[in-house]
Order: C-alpha cells, then structure tokens, then sequence
C-alpha cells in the first residue's frame, strides 16, 4: 500500500486542474453536444481509473513504477509546498482503509498495463493517458472523494477477474 502525502495530493489535483481546463469547450459547445465532448476526456478518466488501480497493492514492476511516481510526486508537492506557500512536509493525507486487489484483480491489472501501454504507443491521446494515469496514482489513496472511487473500482477489478478468470 502506498501513502500519499498531501504534497502527493498537490500534484494529483494540480494534474486534473490542468486537464479540466485544457478540455472544458464552453457552457454552449457542451450543452450542445455533450457527447462528443464527453468523449475527448474519456482517455484522460479511464487511465484515471487505471492509476488508481495500481495504488492499491499491486506489485512487482507495476508496483515499483507506481510507487516511484507516488513517491516522487509526493516529494515534488511538498517542495512546492514548503517553498513556495510555506506548508510542512510529509502530512499524510491517505484514507486509514482501503479495498485490495484479490489475485484475478490484479491479473486484471496486468491486461490494463499492457492496454495502456499499446494506447500510449498508437494512440494521439498519449499526453492524456498519462497525465491521468499520474493523477490517479496521486489521487487514489488519498482521504477525499478521489481515494473513495479506489473502493468501487477495486471491487470491479475483483469481480472482473474472478468472472473472467473463473469461466475458464
């Protein structure tokens, strides 16, 4: 399990900010055609929600590759915290709690990596993939409503893999 801090926590939300902002059309275009533009963020939650799943437990090299980003992203948030607002290093900011990844849910994990990865490689959303996967890994432990959709997501992994893995 990793922690974040609330540096970690910085980084994570200062990534969906960006992504928001970047995508927003205007109130007009999205009442418009909502659709269309719900379907432009779509790579940035997904990866999002693959992020997340890769901070609750997994290990091995997806494991260590997440654990870096977390550790990294949480030491660059509370610099620019420390330095540039004056806030104190380290607060953990995790939830006390959280839902593992059973043996197929993490067999679920893997198959996302290897989708992930070919999307980054082929698709033109590749700066999109990514950035939501780091905020996901930033966001998916913490105490806010972000760490809460690791619960329902974990339990979707799990089930995913025991079905698929289970009718073989």
């Amino acid at each position: 399990m990793n922690y974040v801090t609330y540096g970690g926590v910085t980084v994570g939300l200062c990534l969906l900010v960006h992504q928001l902002i970047t995508w927003y059309p205007g109130r007009k275009a999205l009442m418009k055609d909502p659709t269309r533009h719900a379907a432009t963020i779509a790579p940035f939650v997904a990866s999002w929600a693959y992020g997340v799943l890769t901070t609750l437990g997994v290990g091995g090299l997806v494991g260590l590759a997440s654990s870096a980003t977390l550790g990294l992203s949480n030491w660059l948030g509370d610099a620019a915290l420390v330095w540039g607002v004056g806030g104190h290093v380290g607060q953990m900011a995790a939830r006390a709690t959280f839902e593992p990844l059973s043996g197929p849910g993490v067999a679920v994990v893997l198959i996302l990596t290897i989708a992930l990865l070919a999307a980054v490689k082929k698709s033109r959303y590749g700066s999109e993939l990514k950035r939501g996967a780091w905020c996901g890994i930033c966001l998916g432990t913490s105490a806010g409503v972000a760490g809460f959709a690791a619960v329902p997501l974990a339990v979707a992994a799990n089930w995913l893999g025991e079905n698929v893995y289970g009718a073989f």
